[in-house]
């Protein structure tokens, strides 16, 4: 990939979207493109097309999305469905017609069927039915990525879908109520800290297992897809390395340094039991993660200790 050609990244202020914008402009790529919701709304296709129609960018990568944990995805089914749907069907739309070369779509391990084999492996989609407390993102996710798929098939282009696992880092969402499960730990374990290392109360059993990857380990493998042809239209980007929750909680609250009790609510949801990517096909390509976790949650906690006064909070 040429280090002048003109990318367009939707969804750079994000964490993950500012994440890429730092692997590129770190790799040497001097012609970036972003824009704010307030410069550019993503769910008004005629704004995205005369967007991309006047700006012509080689390239688009969509890190654009309305995300959540559970509480957010359930208590706003239609908000998580349709606006992320408006979002990705725009843009792959506009890069087919405007004829933008590459156009890489990232996805979420939310994708993949409630119940299915573990290590999930790419080609286990639409085998089963989905987690019903985020359904609706899952639902937008896998008609983008099978959007990016018949695009592909039908007319040869190098549309490519990447489904990063939990994702977490700098940057992220701390707001207790929207956040997802790594972020609102910290927040949680910090805040009880400085109140007298009170109680730390924790949705669900503690015993479902995840997998998580630093945001940074996402960017680069967003870097690996633009500078190579994949040659399938899917791929997992993950560890392949899992833990319960209720250990990734004793390894928050051990390097944030509370040491009062945890009390968990096993009347609030789990999700689902197990979820870890099979990562094999990137591998086999050459990308592989390079943050460990623990390494991962101190660079996190410090840079939410760093912005304590304005970190994000994403309120629907």
């Amino acid at each position: 990939m040429d280090k002048n050609s003109k990318i367009y990244l939707a969804g750079h202020r994000g964490m993950v979207g500012s994440a890429i914008w730092r692997a590129l402009e770190k790799k040497g790529y001097g012609n970036l493109l972003g824009r704010t919701s307030a410069e550019l709304d993503l769910r008004n296709q005629a704004e995205v097309n005369a967007f991309i129609a006047d700006e012509k960018p080689d390239v688009i990568i969509d890190a654009a999305a309305r995300v959540g944990g559970i509480l957010a995805n359930n208590d706003h089914p239609y908000t998580f469905l349709m606006e992320n749907m408006r979002i990705q069907n725009n843009l792959i739309e506009a890069a087919h017609h405007l004829e933008v070369k590459k156009f890489i779509f990232l996805g979420s391990s939310c994708i993949y069927p409630k119940f299915a084999p573990q290590p999930l492996k790419e080609s286990y989609l639409l085998t089963g039915p989905l987690e019903p407390t985020n359904e609706w993102y899952a639902i937008a996710k896998i008609t983008g990525v099978k959007a990016c798929q018949s695009i592909r098939k039908q007319f040869g282009k190098d549309f490519v879908s990447l489904m990063p696992t939990n994702l977490y880092g700098t940057h992220d969402n701390f707001d207790l109520k929207t956040s997802h499960v790594l972020p609102a730990m910290i927040r949680k374990f910090h805040e009880a800290k400085e109140n007298g290392n009170s109680t730390v109360h924790l949705w669900g059993s503690g015993t479902p297992m995840r997998e998580f990857l630093f945001v940074d380990d996402m960017a680069a493998s967003v870097v690996f897809a633009l500078e190579n042809v994949l040659p399938d239209h899917l791929y997992n980007v993950g560890t392949g390395i899992d833990i319960t929750i209720k250990e990734l909680a004793e390894t928050i609250q051990r390097r944030v340094g509370h040491t009062g009790d945890i009390a968990w609510d096993s009347s609030k949801p789990d999700g689902t039991p197990r979820k870890l990517m099979d990562v094999s096909k990137m591998h086999d390509l050459g990308w592989k993660h390079k943050v460990d976790l623990e390494e991962g949650i101190e660079r996190t906690y410090q840079w939410f200790l760093e912005n304590i006064e304005n970190f994000k909070e994403v309120k629907l």
